[in-house]
């Protein structure tokens, strides 16, 4: 079974940071697009970042300059560091797997920052 399971959320302080994780146990993880997507109480849910197989990343503006995606192809795993975290980031956050072959999500991690 796809699994891919996320940790690192908790609660911080404006102006902290978080380093989230998503262990991935999925065929050609290499392969695959790798992103983190975020969803609010009543808003829809939002990429955040995404990385290829060959390493090139994109980031929504909200987080661009705040924000780092990489990947580790030996681990499976796929990371997102958050610095300088604001309040509007208090999202949970989701990773995904995409291309090649059906996309898959984890089931979240919280993340709070306290204003």
């Amino acid at each position: 079974q796809v699994q891919l399971v996320e940790s690192g959320g908790g609660l911080v302080q404006t102006g902290g940071s978080l380093r989230l994780s998503c262990a991935a146990s999925v065929r050609d993880f290499s392969l695959r697009t790798m992103g983190w997507y975020r969803q609010a109480p009543g808003n829809q849910r939002e990429l955040v970042a995404a990385i290829t197989p060959d390493g090139i990343t994109d980031y929504a503006g909200a987080v661009k300059g705040r924000f780092t995606i990489s990947r580790d192809n030996v681990k499976n795993t796929v990371y997102l560091q958050m610095n300088s975290l604001k309040p509007e980031d208090t999202s949970v956050y989701y990773c995904r797997a995409d291309n090649p072959g059906p996309p898959y999500w984890g089931q979240g991690t919280q993340v709070t920052v306290s204003s």
